[in-house]
């Protein structure tokens, strides 16, 4: 064990540590390293029991290698703003008092996950392993930050890494002790013939790559453990003790922030927690397969163990029969659903079976986009098409010919074009004179320097979000008759001479500051962004907007006549007096009342009991 530790520490013989334990040693004649690695196992041994000196070992790691307060970078709250901004919140500014409540967050799930560490290796559950193979695993794993699922390996730890150390699983940490002993001891080592990637990994001795691979040998990644589902849903009510929850999930994998103890302190205190746990080995329902997060009675996401946090293939079922328990179940219902196809579609690929027009007209988003339950696209999306001819499949689906369809932006813009496949990024151009458009676009489509309408012609249908957020006047401008997706106008000031679509997925007019000539869908199927509207006159609002409402600047409630629905938040942010405010039939989300009095505040949570009111 000296050896390797020397091997792998040039410096390790000339540190403090190891020179003050050589020098107190009585035996000097003992290597330096073997009397230091003889000097920690009693050491562990004198303080385990000690609940003050582990106190002080704890803080000592956490001094070392937990991420300092001004380390974390402006990055990660950019990103917050963004999503606030996403949620219909506007360009919120984050305050000094949440920026370290986040800070806080991210201190207290560093120092929790290094704890698990450090408490283990201390522990006597431990002494199983030689104290050279614990330092050594102990050295490594601080220097990592998060498992990446789909590349399936650790990141590198940085002094500006916001995430929380490792996940501490004891089964695939002693896979690894296991392999690097018997190496080190040089004694034979039971490989499958097949395996050389483990064998490459064996002989790096590189202990995140080890451990990575560990880790996707003892979760239930494979076919034939996943789709064992035989389980049980277990609820973890708000305002409960976290820790059973986190205890339940640490180890496993998963990938969920809520694996952090002050995470999911704050989670629950947000709403109750469902897991759905599938059957182990020892027949015990133990493995987390899926997670719905309530945001008060609302559902806040759906998680799975898939890479970024999407279902497994075999869950769908599982959770579409959950998710019927709940009053905005449509919602997910689609992405159950979406992700049920795609499955469906993945099978039938891979086993070599033709797709039908339907299949494609999914898998290429032709309908209405897909959904899944990640932070980001479900990954499967873009395998299925790359393995594909796009243009065939295209004219399969349209009945165009190949020439009349494009899937880059210098054909696209070559004219004569009917369809054409994929974002157009658009985003630089100032004059849109002369430039034409296929007739449908399935993508994108950016503008978003454009700052006249002056001679722009735009598609008949867009399947996708229309970005003309500089632009200043709405004379002029003809919509595409269809847009499936958002569509950006922040930059208007006035709503003179806009014609909005019958049907719209989101809609940005941030910048408006009066409703005079803004004529509003029926439906808005996304958010709607009136952040700078400052009276509600001549405001008439969608029947139905599933999505965020923001009218964040509004100060008085007059003339203002609500969604009978909205299934998503409405930020009222600046509302001085809640005089004559009526509330929507159905708020499937949060009410943003932040400048109001707390009086008030009150009497409307009397009024409406099941609307949370921050």
């Amino acid at each position: 064990g000296s050896d390797f530790l020397k091997k792998k520490y040039s410096d390790l013989r000339k540190s403090e540590a190891v020179r003050l334990s050589h020098e107190t040693s009585e035996n000097k004649e003992s290597n330096m390293i073997d009397t230091w690695l003889h000097s920690m196992e009693a050491f562990h041994e004198r303080q385990r029991n000690n609940p003050e000196s582990m106190e002080l070992i704890r803080k000592a790691f956490h001094d070392e290698y937990v991420i300092k307060p001004e380390n974390v970078g402006e990055t990660y709250f950019q990103n917050q703003e963004r999503l606030m901004r996403e949620l219909g919140h506007g360009n919120v500014e984050i305050t000094e008092e949440t920026r370290q409540e986040a800070i806080d967050i991210i201190i207290k799930d560093q120092e929790a996950s290094l704890d698990n560490w450090v408490n283990y290796i201390f522990s006597k559950d431990a002494d199983v392993y030689p104290m050279w193979a614990k330092y050594f695993a102990m050295r490594s794993m601080v220097k990592l930050s998060s498992y990446d699922k789909e590349k399936k390996a650790f990141g590198n730890r940085r002094k500006d890494t916001v995430s929380p150390f490792p996940d501490l699983n004891r089964e695939a940490l002693a896979y690894v002790i296991d392999i690097l002993h018997k190496k080190a001891k040089q004694e034979s080592i039971e490989l499958d013939e097949n395996n050389p990637e483990l064998q490459k990994l064996i002989e790096s001795e590189n202990f995140g790559k080890l451990y990575a691979y560990a880790i996707e040998q003892v979760t239930p990644t494979e076919v034939n453990e996943l789709m064992l589902t035989e389980g049980e849903w277990r609820k973890y009510s708000q305002g409960s003790d976290h820790m059973p929850l986190v205890e339940s999930i640490q180890g496993h994998g998963t990938g969920w922030c809520t694996a952090g103890e002050s995470t999911a302190k704050t989670q629950l205190q947000g709403g109750d927690f469902h897991v759905y746990y599938s059957i182990d080995k020892q027949g015990n329902y133990t493995i987390p397969r899926t997670a719905i997060r309530m945001q008060g009675s609302q559902i806040g996401e759906v998680r799975g163990i898939a890479p970024d946090q999407n279902l497994d293939p075999y869950m769908g079922k599982i959770v579409d029969e959950k998710l019927s328990e709940f009053p905005d179940k449509e919602k997910y219902k689609k992405k159950t659903a979406d992700m049920n196809t795609l499955t469906l579609i993945e099978r039938k690929q891979s086993k070599g079976e033709e797709l039908t027009k339907e299949d494609l007209s999914f898998l290429y988003e032709l309908d209405s986009r897909i959904e899944g339950f990640g932070y980001r696209r479900d990954p499967r999306i873009e395998e299925l098409r790359e393995a594909r001819n796009i243009k065939e499949d295209l004219v399969s689906i349209t009945g165009f010919k190949a020439w009349e369809i494009s899937t880059e932006e210098e054909e696209a813009l070559s004219g004569g074009i009917k369809f054409h496949y994929g974002d157009l990024d658009l985003g630089h151009l100032e004059f849109a004179v002369g430039l034409e458009f296929p007739e449908t676009i399935n993508g994108n489509l950016d503008l978003g320097s454009l700052e006249s309408a002056e001679g722009l012609k735009l598609p008949k249908t867009l399947n996708g979000d229309l970005n003309l957020c500089s632009l200043q006047s709405a004379e002029g401008l003809e919509l595409p008759k269809t847009i499936n997706g958002s569509l950006n106008l922040f930059g208007l000031q006035s709503a003179k001479g806009l014609k909005l679509p019958e049907n719209i997925n989101g809609l940005d007019l941030g910048n408006l500051e009066s409703a005079e000539d803004l004529k509003l869908p029926e439906t808005i199927n996304g958010y709607l962004n009136l952040f700078s509207l400052q009276s509600a006159e001549g405001l008439k609002l969608p029947k139905t907007l599933n999505g965020n409402l923001g009218l964040h600047s509004l100060e008085s409630p007059k003339d203002l006549k609500l969604p009978e629905t909205i299934n998503g938040n409405l930020n009222l942010g600046n509302l001085q007096s809640a005089e004559g405010l009526k509330l929507p039939k159905t708020l499937n989300g949060d009410l943003y009342l932040r400048s109001l009095k707390d009086d008030e505040k009150e009497e409307l949570r009397r009024k409406y009991p099941d609307i949370k009111i921050s």
